[in-house]
């Protein structure tokens, strides 16, 4: 070959090479170019729904694309959250990660595995509590106390292997016989407790906050470090009966792990963008949530790693014939 065919050849290479740069920097660049799919891995109507919509909303209006909303409900959230592994490989799908299905990763039999999955933002934080039917017989914890010495209770809890179930297998071990009754959707768990199905509920506040205010359903405790402020700082918290528990509810936006780090960084940032927004402060309040329950993707997984580690250490020292 000559030297004057070989340059040419290699100056067509270039160009090609060249051009395939490009392209792939510009499809970076443009992230995202299609549809962004939200998995919430829970039914409608509930607290993961609500921030879902909530996120929907902002990322459709700050990265000018469609967001569509798909609630997958089942397996403490683990089904819904399988299909943004299988489906999210170009960042395209992202998903609510609750506390309930983080839990779930401290078990080696889980299908839902962390590492499988890198968090873009913690977005909200917030106490859980057990709740009653405002006109029925348990007006204060010390009631179901004194009602589970002569019977047991039921609780609608999310499901298996969640904080809602080894809370109550917590107060168990303290002597309070309780029984976990399992409702995978939202507005199952809320219809159980007040159409008489079960006695208790396992919920936030800030889920529930049509109820309350309507007075169909009244908070007995709270698992938190401190009173909440008005409307509950009458309501007793954990601490006040001895009990080391507290297990609150997150909710991040999580994407499949490995995906590019300048697309998840898109998302991220744009999360972090409207952590700082009035309407968002306004929805904490709103949810009777940490004011300062944003946590950024940088620091994110990890916090999300610890809150395993803290679940699966009260789970471990519980009795584990119950």
């Amino acid at each position: 070959m000559s030297n004057h065919i070989f340059l040419k050849l290699l100056k067509v290479l270039f160009v090609l090479f060249a051009s395939l740069s490009f392209s792939v920097q510009s499809q970076q660049s443009n992230f995202p170019s299609k549809n962004i799919e939200l998995i919430v891995p829970w039914g409608p109507g509930g607290g993961a729904d609500v921030m879902g919509r909530l996120v929907a909303r902002w990322l459709e209006t700050d990265l000018k694309t469609s967001v569509v909303v798909q609630n997958i409900p089942g397996a403490t959230g683990s089904i819904g959250l399988q299909r943004l592994v299988n489906i999210g490989t170009d960042g395209h799908a992202i998903g609510v990660l609750t506390g309930d299905t983080l839990t779930m990763a401290a078990f080696p039999q889980s299908p839902f595995k962390l590492s499988e999955t890198v968090a873009l933002g913690v977005m909200i934080r917030q106490p859980s509590g057990l709740f009653a039917k405002f006109d029925g017989p348990y007006k204060s914890w010390n009631d179901v106390i004194a009602a589970a010495k002569k019977k047991p209770i039921n609780v609608a809890i999310t499901g298996p292997n969640s904080p809602d179930e080894v809370t109550v297998n917590y107060l168990i071990s303290k002597g309070i016989n309780l029984v976990n009754i399992p409702y995978p959707k939202p507005a199952e768990r809320y219809m159980a407790v007040l159409g008489g199905h079960v006695e208790l509920l396992y919920e936030q506040a800030g889920d529930l906050k049509s109820h309350l205010e309507a007075k169909s359903l009244r908070p007995l405790i709270f698992f938190s470090s401190k009173r909440i402020s008005a409307p509950f700082a009458d309501i007793p918290v954990s601490p006040d009966f001895g009990y080391d528990i507290l297990l609150p509810q997150t909710r991040s936006i999580i994407a499949k792990a490995n995906v590019d780090p300048k697309r998840l960084e898109v998302i991220s940032s744009s999360l972090e963008k409207f952590a700082n927004t009035p309407e968002f402060s306004n929805y904490l309040r709103d949810q009777y949530a940490a004011p300062d329950s944003f946590i950024p993707m940088r620091s994110a997984q990890k916090f999300l790693e610890n809150e395993v580690l803290s679940f699966q250490k009260i789970n471990d020292s519980l009795p584990k014939n119950r």
